[in-house]
């Protein structure tokens, strides 16, 4: 079996089909549902999604297949929305399990297997940069998924998006703490807007992605005046989450208000904090793309430790001082209206083999909490 994942429109891929007669094809039929990481695709069911909407089976559909080729257009830096969706939904393909590869924290394989990737990306006039970010991009989702890259491809494609952002700045002077977590007030990103937020200078509201999924022209009503936006979001499959890439899509295709200042508030669950680099560029991007300023932002890394640490002692304390320090800073810029460099901030004096030593126990004890066999998290399907 051969599979093809792709975010062509019915007359784009019907130029093509020709080439994947008899694949096993992906693509974009409007049912698809942004991961919403309930991790049980890695403790109370591993290695299938709960959510039955056509797409629960990518992990095994990845391992069954004997050629995997990615067609996507290139946005900000990597994936569509669509294509990015499909990636965050395949978690399952590998195990919950940490190890070090090549000096870096990742996942485990669930399958003894060097399964490669073929990658398409489509745009108008990629420049090398582009190109550049594109490559490092599907070699760190490749390295964490546990794959190779065995090609890269790029074409030339019309652009249909004209942007139509104000060259004037909004001047109202507010600023919003965007959640683009799909685990709304109890996950980290949320936790950690949540200690910016007592920092920053007058009433500063915080905006969760996941109620308005089906409301999106709400959402960017939410944000016509607002000067300052501060995206707060978890790393999923080394970039920004399917969802908030759609909402920023779709800033893309209709936005026409004045420019913004756009500051990102990173986290993810990997112990080292430059892991996040591709997601810190993602929002550079995009933000160039929509002439908007980008000012900077902070990235946390052992997101699972240090969110809930941050809560249940005070900030600041042994392994959140780092975690601490950069939210200073990033607050101070952001009250100042100033840019800063992006900061990368880790666990301070917290070993990693510890990290990963815990991290890895957690999940049998998750597992037993789901009424599972802890040895049925390396099922392979």
């Amino acid at each position: 079996m051969n599979l093809l994942i792709h975010d062509l429109d019915e007359t784009g891929f019907n130029k093509i089909a020709g080439q994947y007669k008899d694949w096993t094809i992906i693509s974009d039929h409007g049912t698809i549902r942004p991961c919403v990481g309930c991790f049980s695709c890695w403790n109370s069911n591993p290695g299938q999604c709960v959510m039955k909407d056509g797409y629960e089976n990518m992990g095994y559909l990845i391992h069954h297949a004997d050629e995997v080729v990615v067609i996507s257009r290139y946005t900000y830096g990597g994936f569509s929305s669509f294509v990015k969706n499909v990636f965050d939904r395949s978690l399952g393909y590998v195990l919950p399990h940490f190890e070090i590869v090549n000096g870096e924290s990742h996942h485990k394989k669930r399958y003894d297997e060097d399964k490669s990737y073929n990658f398409i990306f489509y745009g108008k006039d990629l420049s090398e940069e582009d190109k550049e970010s594109a490559r490092r991009y599907v070699t760190a989702v490749a390295t964490n998924m546990r794959t190779h890259v065995s090609n890269i491809i790029f074409t030339e494609a019309a652009e249909d998006i004209n942007i139509k952002t104000k060259d004037t700045f909004c001047d109202s002077g507010k600023t919003v703490l965007f959640n683009a977590s799909m685990r709304n007030v109890k996950g980290n990103s949320a936790i950690l807007a949540r200690q910016l937020q007592k920092q920053l200078n007058g009433d500063v509201p915080i905006i969760d992605l996941s109620g308005y999924l089906n409301r999106m022209d709400e959402l960017m009503k939410e944000f016509e005046d607002v000067e300052t936006i501060v995206l707060c979001t978890p790393l999923y499959v080394d970039g920004l989450p399917s969802q908030l890439i759609r909402f920023m899509e779709k800033y893309e295709r209709e936005y026409t208000g004045g420019r913004k200042k756009i500051y990102v508030l990173a986290n993810m669950g990997l112990f080292e904090s430059r892991q996040l680099v591709n997601l810190m560029s993602a929002v550079r991007q995009w933000s160039d793309k929509m002439r908007f300023e980008y000012n900077g932002g902070l990235a946390v890394s052992a997101g699972e430790m240090i969110g809930p640490l941050t809560e249940a002692m005070p900030f600041g304390k042994w392994v959140t001082k780092e975690v601490a320090e950069g939210t200073n800073r990033l607050a101070g810029a952001i009250n100042r209206s100033e840019k800063i460099e992006d900061i990368y901030t880790d666990a301070y004096r917290f070993p990693r083999w510890l990290y990963i030593a815990i991290a890895n126990s957690g999940w049998k004890r998750m597992a037993k909490a789901a009424g599972i066999d802890p040895k049925e998290l390396f099922r392979r399907l």
